[in-house]
């Protein structure tokens, strides 16, 4: 039996569409958690825009095909080294499939991962050390340098002024008794 909304929501005409870049991002927030999975790499240009800047770009590496009723997704990807690859696609795949149908009632087809690389954890926390974050770190340690180096000129300024008091009192006394 239809309830009274039902009736409403058939009478009212209308289509619910989703641009590639919501499918995209409800997928690089799913995947963000999954242990294993180091990165979804956007390619030589997109990287070169995360060492510029730090961003929350989580669309980046995710290509959709996003109809009416069905997705499909491509992705290159980074893992961890030592890690089984076939257990982190299909954790991804079930992750992608899951969250998407849930928000959107659209049917995952396809998700085609390519793995472009496998990097330690220490290798890939040290390659996500972005241009802005060594600026910052050099700004720091110039400020510190600049710092100890006006330390180390009022230390001499001070020294070269007790210099001149002393010679300015050693002239002022008399030099004979």
């Amino acid at each position: 039996m239809r309830s009274e909304s039902d009736k409403t929501n058939d009478q009212i005409r209308g289509e619910l569409t989703y641009d590639d870049k919501v499918v995209q991002k409800i997928i690089g927030n799913a995947i963000e958690k999954i242990d294993g999975l180091l990165d979804v790499n956007g390619g030589f240009f997109a990287n070169m825009a995360d060492k510029l800047v730090n961003t929350d770009n989580v669309t980046s590496g995710i290509k959709t095909e996003v109809g009416e009723k069905q997705v499909a997704v491509d992705m290159d990807v980074v893992i961890e080294y030592g890690r089984d690859i076939p257990e982190i696609a299909d954790k991804v795949k079930q992750v992608i499939h899951d969250e998407v149908a849930k928000m959107t009632h659209l049917e995952v087809i396809e998700v085609n991962i390519n793995v472009v690389d496998i990097k330690t954890e220490s290798e890939y926390e040290e390659d996500s050390e972005t241009i802005q974050d060594k600026v910052t770190n050099a700004a720091k340690s110039t400020g510190r340098f600049a710092s100890k180096q006006t330390d180390k000129a009022k230390d001499a300024i001070s020294q070269g002024s007790n210099k001149v008091q002393e010679k300015v009192k050693d002239n002022t006394e008399p030099r004979v008794q």
